[in-house]
């Protein structure tokens, strides 16, 4: 759960974390000092999107969820891990129905053998 830099109506934007990664960096550009290495890391996150824009604290319904289609160029990104604001529990919406019936993937990566069409998200 992050916080939605964009100027969106909604106030907080959702992934779910795949790998957790760390890289040595050595910085040599303008106005480098030495060559030491800094350690930096981060997320590789699959986004999700919001499917009912009109829930939330107001309407007194939980945010409903869902993937973003992995054809699309925005659905998977890295992300600095001071950004995340905190965790939060994904619900499956039952009545809504898995994605994949058959439990067949399209990325072992994405891990979205088990993906349901929503989620309502229990923040």
């Amino acid at each position: 759960m992050l916080l939605v830099r964009d100027g969106s109506n909604h106030r907080f934007c959702y992934a779910r974390v795949l790998a957790i990664y760390h890289a040595n960096v050595v910085y040599t550009g303008p106005g480098s000092m030495d060559f030491s290495s800094h350690c930096i890391e981060f997320l590789w996150v699959r986004w999700l999107e919001l499917v009912d824009l009109s829930a939330g604290w107001d309407a007194r319904l939980l945010d409903k969820v869902r993937f973003v289609p992995m054809n699309q160029a925005d659905a998977f990104s890295f992300i600095d891990p001071g950004d995340i604001l905190r965790g939060c529990h994904l619900v499956p919406v039952f009545a809504a129905g898995k994605f994949h019936i058959d439990g067949a993937s399209f990325s072992r990566s994405a891990h979205d053998s088990e993906d349901w069409k929503q989620y309502y998200v229990n923040r």
